[in-house]
């Protein structure tokens, strides 16, 4: 979802059909406030598109500065990229923005491909954070005994092996092997070293 945060109806508008022009979903907020109204506090990002905001920095009530400022403090910036619009910017601004974690800083008028063609990049990013955090959500439900045979599998060890160097049966390993397959969603050891990659 590309989240629109201008206070300019005109400027909204044109980016919403610029990104549903490109199959992009998009949603637009008159403010600062409205926007961090509703992402809330936890916030649930959308795993299959990703997400991305566009981010006015000169807004009446809550500036765009602000705004990342929340986001930032909420950790929030991997799942939910930061690309800053603007007509009032500077050199220090963009690079403070950019050095703090924004993914890019624009000023209008800008190029509608160049910007399109970063907000596809930035939603990527989103995803691809989604699929990392899904992944260590995973692998913190695994008990430490299923930690260790995990290790050992991904070394390369047999079941054999693993069950030598733990002191367990190897129907143990076989057990604690098919718990880990199932909690981390694969069904082979070659599907769990490139999940884990």
């Amino acid at each position: 979802m590309l989240h629109i945060v201008d206070d300019e109806d005109v400027i909204r508008d044109a980016l919403e059909w610029l990104a549903q022009s490109r199959g992009l979903p998009a949603r637009g907020y008159a403010g600062g406030q409205a926007f961090l109204d509703a992402v809330g506090d936890r916030f649930a990002a959308d795993a299959v598109h990703g997400d991305c905001v566009l981010l006015d920095v000169r807004m009446p009530g809550m500036n765009g500065v602000a705004v990342f400022d929340q986001l930032v403090a909420r950790g929030l910036l991997a799942r939910l990229p930061v690309i800053f619009l603007t007509g009032h910017g500077d050199v220090p601004m963009a690079v403070d923005s950019l050095k703090r974690g924004a993914f890019d800083f624009f000023e209008k008028p800008f190029n509608d491909n160049q910007l399109m063609d970063r907000v596809e990049e930035a939603l990527a990013a989103s995803r691809k954070a989604a699929s990392s955090d899904a992944i260590r959500a995973r692998l913190a439900t695994l008990s430490a005994r299923e930690r260790e045979v995990l290790d050992l599998i991904l070394a390369g060890n047999m079941n054999k092996v693993v069950a030598d160097k733990l002191g367990i049966s190897m129907r143990t390993v076989e057990v604690h092997r098919a718990h880990i397959f199932d909690k981390m969603q694969v069904k082979t050891a070659v599907e769990l070293a490139g999940l884990l990659k």
